[in-house]
């Protein structure tokens, strides 16, 4: 049966890996983070809440805090928000703390977490944004000032830790090996779930007929690539059912953690910046793979992608052409140097009809095509194909 344990184990995890210090601020100078039986010891929020506890406060200053609750089903994830936000108002009004950010939490270990958080401006409570696009996971510290800072409840291009994408990366090849995926499928999957989440909702994870989960991931995928144009990469964007029944419980596990560590990254803000993370999370995949060496499958470094659009100067009137596009690398860095100078027509006109790639491996062509929908530019122009022997048309 689930409980809220879960979701506290889970938050307290969390917390400690975006850099939080989670041990207990009453007997620790540094410490940041009151569980649930912790934070009556503090007299200002005892008068505030009488008996009541959240899951958790987190101190971000000396007069900020954040208010966590927590559910043990998705489906009272509006519930954990709501209550958050009563134990907000209590604090605000009869405490020596501000309280502007507030987190619902639900889930358990079965089903993995979802994650709504608000912001309180001009008494009103507004969803925290990272690029314009709700947050689907937990604050960093620096995110958490930068809200407090700017009084805006969208961050606007947060630096993103680049060894915490890898560490995640890593984790999710991890957890994709224990549920017996090939180490040339991982990129696949990733992908898959990665636009799964496009749509509204994302799949049903407490689903637990593994066959019915894998159904809705790629039937959502259909969807997206159809919309998009690109349904002839359905079949290089779809995750099988693992023929051994046996396997069938651990791949559908290994689904839902995995969903749940780029939820946690907010992925698909991250992906709405200039580098190319689902370039970074290949790379880490291809590490495991023994055939990426006998086919000599090398990417591009990200610096390198960056510092050729940067110094080449390109605007929106040039026209940019990778006939080894690989994941899309220098497609992305080319397309964010545009972004940051063009208008919105400019940069409209730029990514439907200037941006081309060709990849000879269907599989990597379609993590390019992916990339591109991400960011809504050039999807239309990346093709599967050889260089030598094709020719592309702009249109």
């Amino acid at each position: 049966m689930a409980t809220e344990v879960d979701a506290y184990i889970f938050i307290k995890r969390k917390l400690n890996e975006l850099g939080w210090d989670t041990r207990n601020p009453q007997r620790n100078p540094d410490g940041q983070v009151y569980t649930q039986n912790e934070c009556l010891a503090n007299p200002y929020i005892k008068a505030a809440l009488g008996r009541e506890r959240p899951e958790n406060i987190v101190k971000i200053t000396e007069g900020e805090i954040w208010v966590i609750e927590a559910k043990s089903t998705h489906g009272n994830i509006d519930k954990a928000s709501n209550e958050a936000k009563e134990y907000a108002s209590k604090i605000n009004s009869r405490s020596i703390y501000s309280t502007r950010i507030v987190s619902g939490v639900a889930g358990n270990d079965d089903d993995g977490f979802v994650v709504k958080t608000k912001y309180l401006k001009n008494q009103k409570w507004l969803p925290v944004e990272i690029n314009g696009i709700e947050a689907t996971g937990l604050l960093s510290p620096n995110e958490c000032d930068t809200l407090l800072s700017t009084n805006q409840s969208n961050i606007e291009d947060p630096e993103i830790d680049d060894r915490r994408f890898i560490a995640t990366a890593e984790k999710i090849n991890s957890i994709l090996h224990e549920g017996a995926v090939n180490p040339h499928q991982r990129a696949t999957v990733v992908s898959a779930l990665l636009l799964s989440m496009l749509t509204q909702h994302g799949p049903n994870i407490e689903e637990r007929e593994t066959s019915i989960l894998i159904d809705d991931i790629n039937a959502r995928v259909r969807n997206v690539l159809r919309a998009q144009g690109k349904s002839g990469f359905r079949e290089q964007i779809n995750i099988p059912l693992p023929s051994a029944a046996e396997n069938h419980v651990k791949f559908r596990r290994a689904l839902v953690e995995s969903l749940q560590e780029l939820r946690g990254l907010n992925i698909h803000s991250a992906m709405q910046s200039g580098a190319d993370w689902l370039g970074t999370f290949y790379e880490v995949f291809l590490k495991y793979a023994r055939w990426s060496r006998d086919l000599g499958i090398v990417l591009t470094p990200r610096h390198i992608t960056q510092f050729a659009a940067r110094v080449m100067n390109i605007t929106s009137r040039d026209i940019v052409y990778d006939p080894t596009c690989g994941t899309g690398g220098f497609l992305v860095s080319a397309f964010e140097v545009v972004k940051k100078n063009a208008t919105k027509s400019q940069l409209e006109k730029f990514k439907q009809n200037s941006v081309f790639g060709l990849e000879q491996d269907d599989g990597i062509a379609a993590l390019a095509i992916v990339n591109m929908i991400f960011r809504g530019d050039g999807k239309n122009n990346i093709e599967q194909a050889n260089c030598f022997a094709k020719s592309l048309t702009r249109k």
